[in-house]
C-alpha cells in the first residue's frame, strides 16, 4: 500500500491506504475468528498457537487505519477527530471496535495470562465476539454512503458463520474432531 501511494501509482493515497488498512484489518479478524472452527472440523490443534498471532496482526492494521485517519484525515488534531467520531455513525463504531481491540493486544502476551488468570484473560478475549460485528457494522456503514454492499455481505456472512458454529458448538457441547464425549466411550458405559 506504502509503495503504490509513494511511487505515485494511479491511487488516491488517503483513500487507498485507508481501504487497504479496514480491509486487511477485517481480513485478520475473520482469521482469528476462524481458527477455533478450523481447528474444532480438523483436529489440527497446532493452529492454536497462531490465533494471538493473527490478532495481533488483526490489531496492527486497525491502528495503522486509526492512525491513517487520525494523521492524514485530522493531522493529528484530536478535537477535530473526536468531533468526526461523535458526528458520524460509521466512524463512531469503528473507533469503539479499535478501543476494544487494544486491551487485547495489550495482555496477548504470557505474563499478561499468567497476570489475570487463565479465566479472566480468556473473558477479556471473548471481546472479539463484539469487535468482529462491529467492524462489519462499521464496513457496512461506510459503503452504505456508496450503496456498494456487495464486500460487507461477504465480511458479515463470513463472521456471521464463524459465530454461528461457536454458538453451535456452545449448546450442543460437540466435541473437536476426533474425540468422543465422555458418556459416549464404551468403556464408560454401564451394563445393565
Amino acid at each position: 500500500m506504502a509503495y503504490l501511494t509513494v511511487s505515485g501509482q494511479l491511487v488516491e493515497p488517503l483513500e487507498h491506504i485507508t481501504r487497504g488498512t479496514g480491509d486487511w484489518t477485517l481480513y485478520f479478524l475473520c482469521i482469528t475468528l476462524a481458527v477455533t472452527p478450523v481447528r474444532k472440523l480438523t483436529g489440527l490443534n497446532w493452529l492454536l498457537k497462531l490465533r494471538r498471532e493473527v490478532g495481533l496482526f488483526s490489531f496492527f492494521y486497525a491502528f495503522l487505519h486509526f492512525m491513517t485517519f487520525l494523521w492524514f484525515d485530522h493531522f493529528f488534531d484530536v478535537a477535530e477527530m473526536w468531533k468526526d467520531v461523535v458526528k458520524r455513525p460509521f466512524i463512531t463504531v469503528g473507533f469503539i471496535a479499535f478501543v476494544l481491540l487494544i486491551p487485547l493486544a495489550a495482555t496477548s502476551t504470557n505474563a499478561m495470562i499468567r497476570k489475570l488468570g487463565g479465566k479472566r484473560w480468556q473473558w477479556l478475549h471473548r471481546l472479539i465476539y463484539i469487535i468482529a460485528p462491529l467492524g462489519i457494522l462499521h464496513f457496512w456503514w461506510m459503503k452504505a454512503a456508496k450503496h456498494n454492499f456487495e464486500q460487507p455481505i461477504i465480511f458479515g456472512s463470513i463472521v456471521a458463520l464463524l459465530l454461528a458454529m461457536r454458538l453451535y458448538w456452545k449448546f450442543t457441547k460437540t466435541p473437536p474432531a476426533g474425540k468422543t464425549p465422555r458418556a459416549a466411550r464404551p468403556a464408560d458405559q454401564v451394563s445393565g
